[in-house]
């Protein structure tokens, strides 16, 4: 388009774009054809691609939504391309489930690793570091499982689709209290103080006696508060 076609309060160009009127009810039909193709290609390519999704996987969609979008809108595409771009995109999406499953190392490189976020109820900072995920993150999705002590929990894992696995101890165990420190009415909501026993701010660890001065034999810092236990056991395991 030239700069002279481009006139204020054109509606007809601004609803209609360059097309005749006529082609609003061909972009229709358009619609409901790839909509329909983009089904069958999302179908086969297998259950993961409705439920939580890979990197892989989510790059696929992002491909699927540029590959439909031009045969829905544009006149001069036709449909059998699009079509054909959309099972090029199914071949490589097979082919490369069919690579992860007989590579482990190869699966590795696409999708990622596992990682172990907490353990016996102390956060592991350096794989938090890594996988970009912060102390509040953590928080939010260990209080949104009815989890508000990081002594109650034995492992959380990070999955390579990003999702969180959570393993809860049988009993419940003296460590951090999980509230926010701005909301101090809620702070003793389900747990009791254990007395003398402090507990590192930073990272969680928990340790005996009331010197509040020394360093954390785990991640060096000096922020100590006293470490609370909950009231009543907890299921042993919660997946997120």
């Amino acid at each position: 388009m030239k700069k002279e076609d481009i006139i204020p309060g054109d509606w007809y160009r601004i609803l209609f774009g360059e097309t005749p009127v006529a082609f609003l009810a061909e972009i229709f039909l358009r619609t409901i054809i790839m909509y329909v193709v983009l089904l069958v290609t999302v179908r086969m390519m297998g259950k993961r691609m409705g439920g939580q999704l890979t990197i892989s996987e989510l790059a696929v969609m992002i491909t699927l939504g540029a590959i439909v979008s031009p045969g829905m809108q544009m006149p001069q595409t036709g449909l059998l391309l699009c079509t054909l771009i959309l099972l090029c995109a199914l071949l490589f999406q097979r082919g490369l489930n069919l690579l992860e499953y007989k590579s482990e190392r190869f699966e590795h490189i696409s999708q990622g690793k596992l990682s172990t976020l907490v353990k016996d109820g102390i956060m592991q900072l350096d794989e938090m570091h890594v996988t970009k995920v912060s102390r509040q993150q953590l928080f939010a999705a260990l209080r949104n499982r009815q989890i508000y002590n990081l002594g109650d929990v034995d492992r959380v894992y990070l999955e390579a689709c990003g999702l969180f696995s959570v393993y809860r101890h049988a009993t419940p165990r003296a460590g951090l209290p999980l509230f926010p420190p701005h909301d101090p009415d809620i702070a003793g909501f389900g747990q009791a103080p254990t007395g003398h026993t402090l507990v590192c701010a930073n990272c969680g660890k928990v340790a005996e006696g009331p010197d509040s001065n020394r360093p954390c034999p785990v991640c060096d810092a000096t922020q100590w508060g006293e470490a609370t236990i909950s009231n009543s056991n907890q299921p042993a395991s919660t997946a997120l």
